[in-house]
């Protein structure tokens, strides 16, 4: 693969497994150096072989960075140790070139079933660690409008699924943030959001039958969630057609991704980008 971010710094958050490492693993492999932000100290052995390996692989700087990007102390610690470690030796030159706001958090519940202790550690999460980590990343941003920031939201945000009434709402504040940060942000970098369907990983394998059942429908009619026999594994193929069709494979949410921090993606922004197969075709 071309080293089309070679010398740049990106930021990854929740970048220890499932999307955020396959997304860190896309801009390792473009040249780009990586800030692995992950949340909880049992990820500390994990996050640092993630990022000794991208290193080696790709032959990129990779540091782990333990912070809850869900509060402010998180958020400016996770950007003042991307300084500490990323800040040229000659020049003392710090820029952040992307930033993918990753980390998140579902909690699925039958409206009589939602707790607040639900919706307020969701919005920490989804909603407030994305606006921290941005207002704490924004001085540090270019000046030239060649920055990227990409947030993930999800399918969740428009389809009212059955269960979601607290993730399906933080997904489209996280839609609406990016349409406004796309404004206030434009001389600094473009602000997109993609909106994975299903994907790979234990978020996914841990829906209930329910949850499962009412998105059924939307599985079928999803045209690239269709396994394909000989392409797709054997037990990929069997498990799609008990279930109507198979999850996203994480490099493939990361590719769309990467697509949109690169510097052929520079006339695109406010815009929430198709990572989900076909599920939903916004317009």
């Amino acid at each position: 693969m071309a080293r089309t971010l070679e010398g740049k710094l990106g930021i990854v958050t929740g970048a220890s497994r499932g999307i955020g490492a396959a997304i860190a693993e896309n801009l390792a492999s473009k040249g780009c150096n990586l800030v692995i932000n992950y949340t909880s100290a049992s990820s500390t052995d994990l996050a640092a072989s993630f990022a000794a390996q991208l290193s080696s692989t790709h032959n990129i700087r990779a540091v782990p960075i333990q912070a809850d990007v869900g509060t402010s102390a998180g958020a400016s610690g996770l950007i003042a140790g991307a300084r500490e470690h990323f800040t040229a030796t000659d020049s003392r030159r710090f820029q952040i070139d992307i930033l993918v706001n990753n980390a998140g958090i579902a909690r699925n519940a039958l409206l009589p079933q939602v707790t607040v202790d639900d919706f307020e550690s969701t919005y920490r999460v989804n909603v407030l660690g994305p606006l921290l980590v941005v207002q704490a990343a924004q001085p540090h941003l270019p000046t030239d409008r060649s920055g990227r920031i990409v947030n993930i939201s999800s399918v969740s945000s428009s389809t009212g699924f059955v269960t979601q009434s607290v993730y399906g709402g933080t997904k489209a504040a996280v839609e609406a943030m990016t349409r406004t940060w796309s404004r206030e942000l434009a001389q600094h970098a473009t602000v997109n959001a993609v909106n994975p369907g299903p994907v790979e990983g234990p978020m996914y394998a841990a829906n209930s039958r329910e949850f499962l059942e009412g998105i059924h429908g939307w599985v079928l009619h999803t045209p690239l969630m269709k396994a394909r026999e000989g392409v797709d594994s054997d037990e990929v193929v069997k498990e799609a057609n008990e279930s109507g069709g198979r999850p996203a494979y994480t490099k493939e949410v990361a590719g769309i991704v990467g697509m949109l921090c690169g510097e052929e993606a520079g006339w695109c922004t406010g815009q929430v980008v198709c990572a989900n197969g076909g599920m939903v075709m916004l317009h």
